[in-house]
Order: structure tokens, then C-alpha cells, then sequence
């Protein structure tokens, strides 16, 4: 009887296991590992820092900004698309995503080879990062696959079921964030095109922000919106994980040169240069438009700027970083204040203000400002590729998550009820509040 009820598993681990045990001949993305002591060091530390981006930094930059009843909802959001994404990475994300294109797909998503990690060994490495073990480099770029739903998340807080959510990272991770990603940066048409991006401006948060832009839009705004006090409850969270996020982006963007070299240390220097530049420029447009600076204004700002230089972090000098940080700094604040009131929709948490509009910026600038100086790959850059790529990532992007939000909409449903919305989501989904 024992064996009977073990028999499902025992298929289950031959069917994980065989094809690699089977096969141990490289795959068509792979090739052996000339291992780069320097470098896989330099990855481990990103692949840290990125995943700090998450948890617990914008875990607690979204905490602060919601309303005390709703900060252990928001705070699960985070966690679960930790934990959904990664699951998903191992299952199939990574294949999809870093595999190699069939004929059938024309560069639009990998094949299946690589399942379950079936075909990965200690021994085999990406073809686009031979001196790094291909353990590490699935690691480090589930880091980027984890943030970017979770980023998506401040656009419905407040107001969607979790189980809604949990389907809809589900979903939103296979249909749109896994083709986009290996479109731009897997071996796709957009990367062969010669659209460029750093570290994820278009992959990231122009996907993130589009994405957010629309489930706002079909939620609907939050009840009470325009009418009710909807201020952070606790700005001190929101400083701390703008500050996390800070210290982590170094891994996003220097860890994206995916070695320990000059190109990395300018990335560095960039990422720190652009954030400063918009805080400044965010707070000086603020600081006109409501005769006052505030303190959220700056870690929005700071943030702008960090999206903005994302995807040009390792090929514009320290001049176009400072540049793109002063023009993302106001262009956000256009996107999160002006924009949203005159179309009156409710992005909670500024997910297309910041992400979405910042990440626009940072590539469109990236195609007049990247150099060869910095980096041979700003040879080609220039703005109708950078354009091509953008409209490409916004229509996949906004029509996908269209098509998720109404598979979530017809099965878990989308919003929570009015008096749930009003007791609080903490409460109402979790059975949890801040302060018992």
C-alpha cells in the first residue's frame, strides 16, 4: 500500500529528473564554464542585494504608503510573488525566458529544455555569461523576475482579493513577463534588433508600470478615492525601504555588466548619480507646485532616478546619468501627480508614475546618450530602436495583463467587497491586523 501511494512522486521525480540524467549533452543555450572567480563573487553579492530589493525593501516602501489597515496585505504581496515566481522560475520561467527560440516562435519566447533545470549542471554556464556558473545566473536573474510583479502590486493595493493577486502573478510571470524578458534579453527579436537595456528598463518597469497602469483601470479606483484621507501612515517604513532599495539597485545595475569590471564600476557610480539628480529635480518641481517640500517627494524622486538610468546604468558616462536623473525626477512627478488627477485614475502606489513613466524616459534617453566610450554595445544605440522596443514591451504588456485580470476577474474575482475594503484588507484577507 506504501509503494501504491509513492508511485505518483517516484513518476513525478523520473519525469524531473530523467530527461537530465538521460541527457547530459549541452543544451542549445549552453556552453561549458570557464568559471571567473572574480566575477561569480561579484554576481552572489548582486544576486543578494537584488532579491533585498523585494524583501524586505519594497515590502516596507509599499507598507509605509498604504493606510495602517491594509500594511500587512501590501506586505504580502511581496512575499508572495517571492515565493510564486520563484517556484515558477524552476518549474519553467527560466526556460522560457533564457532558452533557446524554436523556429516556431521567432524570437518571441525560449523552448521547454530547460524544465525544471533538466541539463544544468555545476559544469555548464549561459552562452551569454560564460565565466559564471549556470546556477548562478538563473539565481540572479530570478531577482529581477521576482520585483517585477511585485512592483505591479502597488498599482491594486488596497483594494484586490489575494487569491486574485496569487493567480494573477501566476499568470502575469508565463504570459508577459517571461516572453518580454526573453524577447529584449534571452536571445530575442527585440535584443537582435539592437534594442537596448541595461538592466531592465523596458523588461522591468516599463513592463511593471504598464501593467499596474491597466489593473488600476480595470479595478477601478479605491473606495472613498478623491473623497477619503488616504495619506501614508508611517513614512519612516517608506524611508527605510527607499533606502534599501537604494543599496540593492547597486546589484540591479552593476550587477547587470554581469562581471566585476569597469563597466560595472560605472554603473556603480551612475545609479548613485541619477538618484541624487532626481530627488533634486522632483523636489524643486514639488516644492513649486505645492509651496513645500516633503519628505515622500524625495523618495520618490530618488526612485524616479534610479528607474530612469536603469536601462542606460552601463553605457552612458557619468554626464548622461546626471542628465537622465534631472529630466526623471520632474517627469515622474508629472506622471504621479499631474497626469493621474487630470485622468482621475487610481494608481495607489504610483506604479506607471514612477515605473512606468521613468522607465520611458530612462530607454528613450538611453538611444541618444549611450556611448561607445563607456560601452562598445552604445555603438548602435539610437531612439527609433529604443522607440520599436518600447511600443513592442507597452502592447504586450497592456494587452496581456488586460487578458489576465479577466481570467482572475471571471475565476477568484478581482475586488474585495465594499465593507471588506472598508474594515481593511489586513483584517478581511489575512485575519491579521498591525497592532492587535
Amino acid at each position: 500500500m506504501n509503494r501504491l501511494l509513492a508511485a505518483p512522486f517516484v513518476l513525478l521525480g523520473w519525469l524531473i529528473a530523467g530527461p537530465a540524467l538521460a541527457a547530459p549533452a549541452l543544451l542549445s543555450h549552453q556552453v561549458p564554464l570557464a568559471l571567473n572567480e572574480a566575477s561569480s563573487a561579484w554576481i552572489l553579492m548582486s544576486t543578494a542585494l537584488v532579491l533585498m530589493m523585494t524583501l524586505p525593501g519594497l515590502a516596507l516602501f509599499y507598507g509605509g504608503m498604504v493606510r495602517r489597515k491594509n500594511v500587512i496585505a501590501t506586505v504580502a504581496h511581496s512575499t508572495a510573488a517571492f515565493a510564486i515566481v520563484t517556484v515558477l522560475w524552476f518549474a519553467v520561467g527560466y526556460s522560457l525566458s533564457f532558452g533557446s527560440s524554436g523556429p516556431a516562435t521567432n524570437g518571441f519566447i525560449g523552448g521547454l529544455e530547460a524544465a525544471f533545470l533538466n541539463g544544468v549542471t555545476p559544469a555548464t554556464a549561459h552562452g551569454l555569461t560564460p565565466g559564471l556558473p549556470e546556477f548562478l545566473w538563473i539565481a540572479y536573474q530570478l531577482t529581477f523576475a521576482i520585483i517585477t510583479p511585485a512592483l505591479i502590486a502597488g498599482a491594486f493595493a488596497e483594494r484586490i482579493k489575494f487569491s486574485a493577486s496569487i493567480l494573477f502573478f501566476f499568470l502575469w510571470h508565463l504570459l508577459v513577463y517571461a516572453p518580454i524578458c526573453h524577447q529584449v534579453w534571452g536571445g530575442g527579436w527585440m535584443g537582435s534588433l539592437g534594442v537596448l537595456d541595461f538592466a531592465g528598463g523596458a523588461v522591468v518597469h516599463v513592463n511593471a508600470g504598464v501593467a499596474g497602469l491597466v489593473a488600476a483601470l480595470v479595478l477601478g479606483p479605491r473606495h472613498g478615492f478623491g473623497r477619503d484621507n488616504m495619506a501614508p501612515h508611517n513614512l519612516t517604513l517608506t524611508a527605510i525601504g527607499a533606502g534599501l532599495l537604494l543599496v540593492g539597485w547597486m546589484g540591479f545595475n552593476a550587477g547587470s555588466a554581469w562581471a566585476a569590471d569597469g563597466i560595472a564600476a560605472v554603473a556603480a557610480l551612475n545609479t548613485l548619480l541619477a538618484a541624487a539628480a532626481a530627488a533634486i529635480g522632483w523636489t524643486a518641481v514639488e516644492w513649486i507646485d505645492h509651496k513645500r517640500p516633503t519628505l515622500l517627494g524625495l523618495l520618490s524622486g530618488l526612485v524616479a532616478g534610479l528607474v530612469g538610468i536603469t536601462p542606460a546604468a552601463g553605457l552612458v558616462d557619468p554626464k548622461g546619468a546626471f542628465l537622465i536623473g534631472l529630466i526623471s525626477g520632474p517627469a515622474c512627478y508629472a506622471g504621479a501627480v499631474w497626469i493621474k488627477r487630470a485622468l482621475k485614475y487610481d494608481d495607489s502606489l504610483d506604479a506607471f508614475g514612477v515605473h512606468g513613466i521613468g522607465g520611458v524616459v530612462g530607454a528613450l534617453l538611453t538611444g541618444v546618450l549611450a556611448t561607445a566610450a563607456i560601452n562598445p554595445a552604445g555603438e548602435g544605440a539610437n531612439v527609433l530602436n529604443q522607440l520599436i522596443g518600447l511600443a513592442a514591451v507597452v502592447a504586450w504588456s497592456g494587452v496581456g495583463t488586460f487578458a489576465v485580470l479577466m481570467v482572475c476577474k471571471f475565476t477568484t474575482g478581482l475586488r474585495v467587497a465594499t465593507d471588506e475594503e472598508i474594515e481593511g484588507l489586513d483584517y478581511t484577507q489575512h485575519g491579521e491586523t498591525l497592532h492587535p
